[in-house]
């Protein structure tokens, strides 16, 4: 690997074109090339939206978007989990009408733990994701918490919020849309994007991905990758996701069981991962985080170890030195 290569996406600069789609009757995505996805819903009398942009500058963007379709008051946003890529945008929503933010206990419980370390972490990482970062007023607090399920309606459109496990974070939630067959997966599934395993839980997120899978959707949106129409390429999205997982985790625990440092662990997987996958996004990016997460799994540590800036840079200089 080289000494010169830049930091996780320091070296991403190039803007990348929105797409906003109505995807069913009620829910619409909002993608761009493989950065974070946002998802809307938008019922008889209120918006909900999932997932808000890094900043509340970028959620404007958002805003505006649904501004195009409707002006109903965006009441609802629920956060899909916690990553500050995904939840620092809320308060961009505040003046459009905003009065709820929703996560799971799971997700209030790595707010507390970890959000002011994954802040400072993940600003650090994307630059380009954080324009407008001083816009930020602080880590986002739901105002909701649920238990595994909380069922919303918006007036006649009901909006399921699962918890149906481990994967991405132990705290992943899905929103689902049982009269449209729309499921919003948040970073659970990517499409034509590398999954970020920094904070995964590798052995329990093949079967969480079944659970999506069982909701049988003919429409799912992505955390990143563009929006995936009909059985056949929802199905697509999902086993490739799987199927990464599944190769990372296997080359990773070979290395552990025949006592490799994580250095060549990661080296030897960079080299098996890459024909196949290494065209996707955020491949390079994503992968030593993955690696080093599957390594403490592999070696006994089922709760992921916090990332700090600090961290990063050392894990970084580490195996890609």
């Amino acid at each position: 690997m080289s000494t010169t290569k830049a930091f996780a996406s320091q070296a991403d600069l190039e803007e990348k074109k929105v797409t906003f789609s109505r995807i069913s009757e009620h829910a619409y995505a909002y993608t761009a090339e493989g950065d974070p996805n946002t998802g809307i819903v938008i019922g008889d009398t209120s918006v909900m939206v999932l997932d808000t942009q890094a900043t509340p500058v970028m959620a404007q963007d958002v805003v505006r978007r649904i501004r195009e379709v409707t002006d109903k008051p965006i009441e609802w946003v629920v956060l899909s989990h916690y990553h500050a890529v995904r939840v620092l945008g809320a308060e961009g929503y505040r003046d459009a009408g905003l009065k709820n933010v929703v996560a799971s206990r799971a997700t209030w419980d790595m707010i507390v733990e970890r959000g002011e370390a994954d802040k400072a972490s993940e600003i650090g990482r994307f630059p380009r994701l954080f324009r407008a970062v001083e816009s930020v007023p602080g880590l986002t607090w739901p105002s909701v918490v649920f238990e595994k399920e909380l069922t919303i309606r918006l007036g006649s459109v009901e909006v399921r919020l699962k918890q149906i496990g481990r994967g991405h974070t132990a705290g992943d939630t899905i929103a689902w849309l049982p009269q449209e067959g729309v499921v919003f997966s948040g970073d659970l599934v990517e499409y034509g994007a590398t999954p970020y395993a920094g904070d995964a839980h590798f052995k329990d997120w093949p079967a969480t991905l079944a659970r999506v899978a069982a909701l049988d959707p003919i429409a799912l949106v992505p955390g990143r990758g563009e929006a995936l129409i009909g059985r056949d390429k929802v199905k697509e999205g999902i086993d490739g996701t799987a199927a990464f997982l599944t190769d990372l985790w296997t080359s990773v625990k070979a290395g552990v069981d025949a006592g490799h440092e994580l250095n060549r662990i990661y080296k030897d997987t960079h080299a098996a991962l890459k024909p196949k996958y290494g065209h996707w996004v955020i491949f390079d990016h994503c992968l030593p985080f993955d690696v080093t997460r599957a390594f403490d799994e592999a070696n006994g540590l089922d709760h992921p170890r916090i990332w700090t800036a600090e961290r990063d840079r050392e894990m970084w200089a580490a195996l890609e030195g």
